[in-house]
């Protein structure tokens, strides 16, 4: 694990302590599997959760509890640095880098993110500059350390994020297959821990060999609560965020303002919303035209915006309905309601249009070019909105 900034730790796993003390039994009890799928919202808390489960089976004073949270091997967890607790996550590909020296180069920008992320672990990671996956190369890698001995205690501990990454990527599924073989036949002394905001994503074979775990969202008042006590945020900016968040602290985080600067996810909210207004203009010139504000690549990128995009139409349905009382983005009430007047928009018809919203996501992950799926999508639910010209 990488070392990084030393002094800086991952902060306490938050909200889910029913689950951590069921897991912390279930390995008391010698009944922990050995591969699990962590899945839930984006941002609840997943790897988190996992790289705490890391800490319990590498702390020697474990038990029903929990880990002790003071020997050697728990501080060296919570710092990123037990040489037995791996953590892989997607990264970009380097460029430049020949073929034979790709494990190489992936795994040093494998610990440059991780000591990163120590440096700052409350800050929401922004959009990735070019495509990132969990390639080939990084699985081989995984494979041939899992098959080593561990470095300092009786096992080792494979947190493996975001695993949907394994599938999508150089036109095949040879990462996911060589986790695969992994998973088929796992050292004793190894337990694998795959997290997914998308499980359906992973191969049938992959998700048939790990035990799901569902980890559910928060309740809003409790992602306040650590935003203000654990992230120094205002209570005002705090309540605003975890409205926004729907109960995921990772999502808040992306609301939240950085630098004077509105945070990641602030400003695709607002390009959502941009979206729908162009899919409910009665020029149907506006689809187009806002369809090549996108790039040619990088697919993968639209799905947060996607995911806002659905709660914005969430909304127009609420409003459609006349319940504006039930709505996310409440401060964009007025925006609504001058879509829905202007059109005369039935909550029918935004109901409908959420299955192309579904079908776009599907297009997503199957790489296909981004100015091809917006368009496509702001095209389908115009004709659902407005009708056909």
């Amino acid at each position: 694990m990488a070392s990084g900034a030393g002094a800086v730790s991952l902060h306490p796993v938050f909200g889910h302590t029913d689950l951590q003390a069921s897991l912390s039994r279930a390995l008391a009890t010698g009944s922990l599997p050995p591969s699990l799928l962590i899945h839930g919202p984006r941002g609840v808390g997943k790897q988190r959760l996992a790289l705490w489960l890391g800490q319990l089976l590498l702390c020697p004073e474990s038990g029903p509890e929990g880990p002790c949270g003071e020997c050697k091997g728990c501080r060296m967890a919570v710092n990123l640095e037990h040489p037995d607790l791996h953590w892989y996550f997607p990264l970009a590909k380097p460029k430049g880098v020949r073929p034979a020296k790709l494990s190489e180069a992936l795994e040093k920008a494998r610990y440059d993110t991780i000591a990163e992320r120590k440096a700052r672990p409350l800050r929401p990671a922004s959009a990735p500059a070019e495509p990132t996956g969990l390639y080939l190369a990084v699985a081989q890698a995984l494979r041939s350390h899992a098959n080593r001995r561990p470095a300092v205690g009786l096992r080792q501990v494979f947190v493996i994020g975001d695993a949907e990454t394994l599938v999508p990527q150089e036109s095949s599924q040879e990462a996911a297959n060589a986790l695969l073989k992994l998973l088929e036949e796992p050292p004793t002394s190894t337990l694998i821990i795959l997290t997914s905001s998308e499980p359906g994503r992973l191969l049938p074979t992959i998700r048939s060999r790990t035990m799901p775990l569902h980890l559910p969202p928060l309740a809003p008042d409790a992602v306040e609560q650590f935003l203000v006590e654990a992230g120094g945020v205002s209570p005002e900016d705090a309540r605003r965020a975890s409205h926004l968040g729907r109960g995921s602290i990772g999502r808040a985080l992306g609301f939240l303002p950085i630098e004077g600067d509105p945070g990641p996810l602030e400003t695709l909210r607002t390009q959502a919303f941009e979206l729908l207004h162009a899919a409910s203009d009665t020029d149907p010139g506006a689809v187009y035209r806002k369809s090549l504000e996108f790039g040619t690549t990088r697919s993968r990128g639209l799905m947060p915006l996607l995911e806002l995009l659905e709660d914005a139409l969430r909304d127009l349905s609420v409003t459609a309905a006349r319940a504006s009382e039930g709505l996310i983005n409440s401060d964009r009430e007025d925006l609504l309601e001058r879509i829905r007047e202007a059109r005369d928009i039935h909550p029918v018809a935004v109901a409908k249009a959420f299955r192309h919203l579904e079908e776009a996501k599907e297009l997503v992950a199957g790489n296909v070019n981004p100015q091809l799926i917006v368009a496509g999508l702001l095209t389908r639910i115009r004709e659902e909105l407005v009708g056909n010209p």
